[in-house]
């Protein structure tokens, strides 16, 4: 019988961009912290190189979702979806225990540019499929707008935050922005955490 009081445990990161090292890294933190799920918010290829960054988390037989950032298109989620099995979540939710997670990725730069119009009803689309879920889990790549992740002019997304005040999900997990890493505010009755390159863990 399931414990309704066991909580998901999830390691969420960010901004890899292509650096087997950190995710060899963080595939090893996953399997000490012995998490539930791991979950990639974006820019996982792009600056370096671009080999063996979900291999170390599929090796250790962890579930893994990922969303597209603004260094990744929504093709090459898919691709790397496709290859190793796991779920692009852009546009589309998942659910695991008792947790529902939905997502969108891209951002206001880059190859995996997305507008706002197209953020919000990406949101629209995955959320459609949990409206029934108690426990929600948002996932983007960039930050909401107005946050504490705008840094030096750095401005982030209207259409997050209108997503935030419409789904009301109690944890919305974010990157892009490096410098902001580790960032926790309220937004709403929403906790919103930029997880970072090293990490976050986090319990729901």
């Amino acid at each position: 019988m399931e414990n309704p009081q066991k909580k998901l445990r999830i390691l969420a990161a960010s901004d890899l961009h292509g650096e087997s090292k950190l995710a060899l890294k963080l595939a090893k933190r996953a399997e000490k912290e012995k998490v539930d799920l791991v979950v990639l918010c974006g820019d996982i290829l792009g600056f370096m190189e671009t080999t063996n960054i979900i291999k170390p988390f599929k090796e250790r037989k962890q579930k893994v979702l990922i969303i597209p950032g603004n260094h990744d298109t929504p093709e090459t989620a898919d691709f790397l979806a496709s290859v190793y099995n796991i779920k692009n979540l852009h546009g589309y939710s998942a659910q695991y225990d008792n947790v529902g997670f939905f997502g969108a990725g891209g951002g206001d730069i880059g190859p995996g540019i997305i507008s706002e119009k197209e953020i919000l009803e990406t949101l629209k689309k995955a959320h459609s499929h949990i409206k029934g879920i108690e426990k929600k889990v948002m996932i983007t790549h960039m930050h909401p707008s107005p946050s504490l992740s705008e840094f030096s002019g750095f401005e982030g997304s209207k259409a997050i935050t209108k997503a935030i005040r419409e789904f009301k999900p109690d944890i919305l997990i974010h990157g892009h922005i490096h410098e902001a890493a580790g960032i926790e505010e309220i937004i709403g009755k929403t906790k919103v955490i930029n997880v970072g390159r090293e990490g976050t863990i986090i319990e729901i």
